[in-house]
């Protein structure tokens, strides 16, 4: 009896052919297996010739003709049998939770599964269930290693805890996927955290050029959701409006669009490849630039980008934001912007995306014949301590008492009524405990 015997595990072939790359995909999506070549299908075996050349077919295939790449899935070994020789190939169960052959796509034809014996082509229903699972788990921030290994995550839990949502601290880490497969925290969780080393540069120019820089904010090295904030207030700060009293009602008119402007930074934050580096944000005297990295995701269209289809890099990301209300799965971000400002404010690269809000030109004007400046919009009323702390907090909200006190020039006693008299009048919120949580300027 021979010693070979196809099954579900085991493939025979008496000689090299270019069919081989559906095999090698079907042990993949499947349970992994062994390719024998030099061995007839009655497990009679003939060897092969031509050894070096069929292990370079073989690279070959590795390497350029499946999608994900299955290199480390993957060994040749050559055996010697009754003075011939055999080529082995081993196939693991592949990492990923689908394959295909390249020139085929995701189709049917392109995604084979072993079924006994045989490869079968995968159903329509059969690839996108694998297919949506491979885009979830996939997130390669969810694989990449955090640069640090003592996280904590007090103002997440803060942030879930105000939304009504109760995070156990048993199971939380596994709920928000902040690990990896081999148990150390990763990118998610370290942008997550309490404290980090990943940067949000705010950069303001003098004119519509970067020869000038007129200030340089840092609102990072902390929880993005607490960053999110701090770069929507800093924004509504920016955002100078000028009224029409010849009119009644009397018309207000601001620099930009801020729900446009707030959409293309959720859109940043959550589309972004984080692994590359951080968003950027430019401020001209003529427009606001938003730069994410990464360009469009994996088998995302420009159309369906401007239709809002929402296929985001960053699925957990994408689905923390939503839990706290950022921003929602309907898609309306970018077609909004487009509404308000048309398809050319954005420019689409392979590596970048760029969203350019321009400002109103009745308002730049007014900023130039006026010299309005930062905050003009928020300080109506507010005495000159009062305006100093909002302007602190902006910078960063975790300053205490005492720390507002020193910067300012004034008793810890005078920064306690300032934050009193700041709440009543609705321009900022606690997040959080007294002892443990930030003051937020919320307008």
């Amino acid at each position: 009896m021979s010693r070979y015997i196809e099954s579900e595990t085991i493939e025979l072939k008496e000689k090299y052919t270019d069919t081989i790359t559906k095999e090698i995909v079907s042990f993949l999506n499947s349970s992994g297996g062994s390719i024998i070549i030099g061995v007839k299908d009655d497990g009679v075996v003939v060897g092969v010739d031509k050894v070096d050349e069929i292990l370079r077919k073989i690279s070959d295939i590795i390497t350029t003709k499946i999608e994900p790449n299955p290199q480390d899935e993957i060994s040749s070994e050559i055996k010697f049998d009754e003075g011939k020789t055999l080529i082995v190939i081993h196939i693991n169960k592949g990492h990923h939770h689908i394959y295909c052959q390249k020139k085929y796509g995701f189709s049917s034809t392109g995604c084979t599964i072993r079924i006994g014996t045989t490869c079968k082509e995968m159903t329509p229903e059969q690839i996108k269930i694998r297919y949506e699972k491979k885009f979830i788990d996939n997130e390669y921030m969810l694989k990449k290693k955090s640069n640090s290994s003592d996280l904590s995550f007090r103002e997440l839990k803060i942030y879930y805890s105000e939304k009504n949502y109760h995070l156990e601290d048993k199971s939380f880490e596994t709920n928000l996927n902040l690990r990896n497969e081999s148990g150390e925290y990763n990118l998610l969780a370290e942008l997550l955290s309490d404290k980090n080393n990943i940067p949000f540069i705010f950069v303001k120019f003098q004119g519509q050029n970067k020869a000038s820089i007129s200030e340089r904010s840092d609102y990072g090295y902390g929880c993005i959701l607490t960053t999110y904030e701090k770069i929507k207030n800093r924004l509504q700060a920016e955002n100078i409006c000028i009224s029409d009293t010849t009119v009644r009602p009397r018309k207000d008119t601001y620099l930009f669009d801020f729900d446009c402007v707030n959409e293309a930074i959720l859109n940043a934050l959550v589309h972004n490849d984080w692994t590359i580096t951080e968003p950027q944000i430019s401020m001209f005297n003529d427009r606001l630039d938003i730069l994410s990295h990464g360009g469009l995701p994996n088998g995302m269209t420009k159309d369906q980008f401007f239709d809002g289809i929402s296929k985001p890099r960053n699925e957990t990301l994408m689905r923390i934001f939503l839990n706290m209300g950022l921003t929602e799965h309907t898609g309306h971000g970018i077609p909004t912007i487009v509404e308000k400002y048309g398809k050319d404010v954005f420019e689409i690269e392979s590596n970048y995306i760029r969203c350019t809000i321009p400002f109103e030109q009745r308002v730049i004007e007014q900023i130039d014949n006026k010299n309005v400046g930062l905050n003009d919009g928020l300080n109506v009323g507010l005495n000159k301590t009062e305006k100093k702390v909002i302007e602190l907090l902006i910078e960063n909200s975790s300053l205490t008492s005492i720390e507002l006190a020193e910067k300012i020039g004034v008793t810890k006693r005078t920064i306690e009524r300032t934050f009193k008299s700041l709440q009543e009048k609705k321009m900022i919120e606690r997040i959080g405990s007294k002892r443990d949580g930030n003051w937020i300027v919320v307008r």
